[in-house]
């Protein structure tokens, strides 16, 4: 098990200081981060904890999941690897390169 936590269902009026005060109930916070909208900088709902040992990641868990803050029930687990997707917005096509004779490019016949 990992020691980074992922956070869900967090009431909007959490910050980083009050995530961090809660799981140090658990045992030691590395870190503490509300993800927020870049555009409004308004919570996104979760977030994730850093706690400086698998034991206490563990201990987090079973003491926060489930439990109700401002009337929503916190979601708790091991935070998963963020995975790559390719091709981004653009669908994944030429991205404007000249793709040779055939290729859809500008060099037609």
């Amino acid at each position: 098990m990992g020691n980074k936590l992922y956070v869900g269902n967090l009431p909007f009026s959490a910050n980083d200081d009050s995530l961090r005060e809660m799981f140090q109930q658990a045992g030691q916070v590395e870190s503490a981060r509300i993800i927020t909208d870049r555009d409004t900088g308004r919570s996104k709902g979760f977030g994730f904890v850093e706690m400086s040992s698998d034991e206490e990641a563990a201990n987090a868990i079973t003491k926060f999941n489930g439990v109700e803050l401002e009337g929503r029930a916190l979601t708790v687990n091991e935070a998963r690897p963020v995975v790559r997707r390719d091709g981004g917005a653009r669908g994944g096509g030429s991205g404007g390169r000249d793709r040779g004779k055939y290729g859809g490019g500008r060099n037609r016949w």
